[in-house]
């Protein structure tokens, strides 16, 4: 089950980055509102603390019942969150199938039983 720790890695970090791009691209929203900026800006901060919380949950997700069912509801809801926000704001296919993976993704694997536990060798 390495692959899966691994994969679970690679999901949460990138959800991080997606969430820092989605923060960085709030620079090139000259059109929108401020109050639109904010709220955009907040999406990728939600994003990248989500993507966090699935590293720590596959570090720690063993020991911390806690950090484990906090993790599977913040992964269920911003996989909520992508499905909804890509149906209403018309997303593109690419960018819909991209993002509902990488959260749908963290989401299977936060329950499957051997992610959060990666070996002494990684």
């Amino acid at each position: 089950m390495r692959i899966v720790n691994r994969l679970y890695a690679l999901v949460g970090w990138a959800i991080v980055a997606l969430g820092g791009l989605h923060m960085l691209t709030t620079i090139r929203l000259s059109a929108s509102t401020p109050a639109f900026r904010v709220w955009f800006f907040g999406s990728g901060i939600a994003m990248a603390l989500t993507g966090g919380l699935n590293l720590l949950h596959r570090a720690y997700g063993s020991s911390a019942v806690g950090l484990r069912i906090v993790c599977r509801i913040a992964n269920f809801l911003l996989t909520l969150f992508a499905v909804v926000a890509g149906a209403v704001t018309g997303a593109s296919t690419a960018a819909y199938i991209v993002i509902v993976s990488l959260t749908g993704g963290a989401l299977i694997l936060s329950f499957v039983r051997s992610a959060p536990r990666p070996t002494a060798s990684e």
